[in-house]
């Protein structure tokens, strides 16, 4: 996938039961990976079997991003009303670091552009409309 814009949300510890919702409401399944399974925290954390990422997949278009908001992950914690973000992800390196650059001008980085534990490159900001992005760069697919 060269480079697509899917809205990311974020729940208080629910958003599990949220994507099932919504999944069952469009036809699709839900994936999910905790927090303990991708060892970002340890396996006795309160915080281990929340939902690190998710996803719905209903069409190749229509493609939504979950995750629960945890102790630490953010200084403010769960906002509701900002609990809704804009990913932009692909493969497309040259094109998502232009934008990540780009809509980050005049606002503020929270995460720098960087090669992730999962092996992505991925970063986020507030860009100066209050928005929050989150850009990741994917390795190119093999044909």
């Amino acid at each position: 996938m060269p480079a697509a814009l899917h809205p990311y949300l974020n729940f208080e510890g629910n958003s599990r039961e949220a994507f099932e919702f919504y999944g069952q409401a469009l036809g699709a399944i839900p994936q999910f990976v905790t927090f303990g399974e991708a060892g970002a925290v340890p396996a006795d954390n309160p915080a281990a079997d929340k939902v690190m990422h998710g996803s719905l997949e209903v069409t190749e278009l229509i493609r939504l991003y979950v995750s629960d908001v945890i102790e630490g992950m953010s200084p403010e914690g769960f906002v509701q009303g900002t609990n809704v973000t804009l990913s932009l992800m692909g493969d497309d390196e040259t094109l998502l670091r232009s934008a990540y650059q780009r809509l980050s001008e005049g606002g503020s980085i929270t995460m720098p552009l960087e090669k992730q534990m999962w092996g992505d490159v991925y970063g986020s900001f507030t860009d100066r409309f209050g928005i929050i992005w989150q850009v990741n760069i994917g390795a190119p697919e093999q044909a």
